[in-house]
């Protein structure tokens, strides 16, 4: 049995919890908006209306309807791109992943 007092476990807690922002966080580059319209989606990832519509149907995309028009935000598009390298490999025009395979080395 451990025993620890307040201040041991909130400074445990605190380091925990700042470890675990710093491995899921994604770093947005100031080029970018927050909040991405269907046009800049279409224009960061070099793809067609057609193409951008269909990955806003997958329900593992994400995209916000909540403001009228759909909105994609952009940590979290790059987070899916990081997670989803074999649709971005198929669908995604050739400026798209040349500026990202620059972009990750």
């Amino acid at each position: 049995m451990v025993v620890m007092d307040s201040d041991d476990l909130e400074r445990l807690l605190e380091k925990v919890v700042s470890k675990a922002i710093e491995a899921y966080a994604v770093q947005v580059p100031t080029s970018l908006p927050p909040v991405l319209s269907i046009k800049q989606f279409m224009e960061l990832l070099d793809i067609s209306r057609p193409t951008a519509t269909e990955v806003m149907r997958r329900p593992d995309f994400p995209v916000n309807r909540e403001f009228g028009n759909p909105r994609i935000p952009t940590a979290l598009l790059l987070r899916w791109i990081d997670e989803h390298t074999e649709w971005i490999d198929n669908n995604a025009g050739e400026d798209f992943k040349a500026k990202h395979r620059h972009a990750i080395g």
